[in-house]
């Protein structure tokens, strides 16, 4: 298999999880072969803080953090150890790292990275709801299978049965839900973490999440800007961050003080922290099933790697979330990640051991029937809701209490 290294300015391809198209009904297909034969390798560079290494679909292999200083020690050389196929090495001034995506990486390898996830921007969650109300967020979409919008009364339903996680994001205004979700959410004692899909006409778009609120603000956990414009080629990243920074100004003279991003995928904002820098956090989508050297063992640290990975691209190492990870029930399998209900519970739970305390966002609540599928996404798109474990488990409550081997 051919590799090739791309810096940081030079990186223009898509990561593979851009074959997700599970955010908007209208979204079209995203041609990452063409991008990829129209871009080719540039040469390697050593110049650039972080070099991602993609194979020729796209696919990101590695991720790595060069540092322009050169370590004095082979003790106090701190970099993390590459999750690419056991028969690549990494190698440092120093010391030579042995690189092998089946080991799982333990937090001591980390450790002398910022922690990403201790953010101030989580809620109190110290509430209970049938039982310990968990840190974790929960993606929704009020859409039926034939794509029409749901009522007040089924987004009620629906979010009840959600109550167990802390907030609930959702993508778009298109179905009224920025009233609707986050009535529903304030009905259950939840946040939301609400987002625009699309950014021409931010301030007519910003003015319904603003009449959402209605001057009560308490409610929002984090408004977005943007899912994943960059990576689906339709924005560039000079022009998500003007629109950012727009944006903030727009919702802090309507009063809303809290936190303003914009989300897209982490390899995305690696190669373009600026995407981190101008957010009030880093709100990245990272999924282990579309790199197809993961199992569902790994989901976990393999997420917690890569949230790593971006808040080490920041200036001063950026507090990161999760805003979007899980994986599939049902579909084709993508190498060594097989979709099945088994395994999605198996990486459901080996995301719950690497963020214990939360800083993700679980996709999704439900299967959206109402999704294609393309090439990229291999049949997985209405196959990655929670209910189906959560039906099995007697509900939420009991599938997000404390696992059998915590309590």
């Amino acid at each position: 298999m051919k590799y090739c290294l791309l810096g940081v300015a030079a990186l223009a391809l898509l990561h593979s999880t851009d074959g997700h198209v599970h955010h908007h009904r209208q979204v079209s297909k995203r041609a990452l072969r063409q991008q990829v034969a129209d871009h080719p390798c540039p040469k390697e560079t050593l110049t650039n803080t972080v070099v991602v290494q993609l194979d020729q679909a796209g696919h990101t292999v590695d991720v790595q953090t060069r540092s322009a200083r050169p370590p004095t020690t082979a003790t106090s050389d701190h970099r993390v150890a590459s999750t690419s196929s056991s028969t690549k090495r990494s190698t440092t001034t120093s010391q030579t790292v042995q690189s092998d995506r089946y080991i799982i990486p333990q937090p001591s390898a980390l450790s002398h990275l910022l922690d990403p996830l201790d953010s101030n921007f989580l809620p109190d969650t110290s509430a209970t709801f049938l039982g310990q109300r968990s840190n974790y967020g929960i993606s929704y979409s009020p859409y039926k299978a034939d794509s029409t919008c749901k009522n007040q009364e089924e987004v009620n339903k629906d979010i009840r049965q959600l109550r167990q996680f802390s907030f609930v994001r959702f993508y778009g205004i298109d179905c009224d839900q920025a009233e609707t979700v986050t009535n529903a959410a304030r009905e259950n004692d939840m946040m939301v973490f609400a987002g625009l899909y699309d950014i021409d006409d931010i301030e007519t778009d910003l003015q319904k999440i603003i009449d959402a609120a209605d001057g009560n603000w308490s409610t929002f956990h984090t408004i977005s800007i943007g899912n994943e414009l960059v990576n689906r080629g339709s924005k560039t990243p000079a022009e998500v961050v003007g629109t950012v920074n727009s944006a903030r100004g727009i919702l802090r003279q309507a009063g809303y003080e809290g936190p303003v991003v914009t989300v897209d995928t982490f390899s995305q904002m690696i190669a373009h922290p600026e995407l981190c820098e101008e957010s009030d956090y880093c709100a990245a989508n990272c999924h282990a099933f579309f790199d197809s050297n993961q199992t569902p063992e790994n989901a976990g640290p393999y997420v917690l790697e890569q949230a790593r990975h971006v808040s080490e691209a920041t200036k001063d190492g950026k507090q990161v979330i999760i805003t979007e990870t899980g994986w599939p029930s049902a579909g084709e399998a993508n190498g060594d990640a097989v979709p099945s209900r088994q395994n999605q519970m198996i990486a459901f739970k080996s995301l719950r051991r690497s963020f214990p305390d939360g800083g993700i966002v679980f996709f999704s609540a439900f299967d959206d029937k109402w999704k294609q599928d393309n090439a990229w996404t291999f049949g997985t798109e209405k196959h990655w809701g929670l209910y189906g474990l959560a039906k099995s488990a007697g509900g939420f409550p009991n599938l997000i209490g404390p696992l059998e081997d915590e309590v």
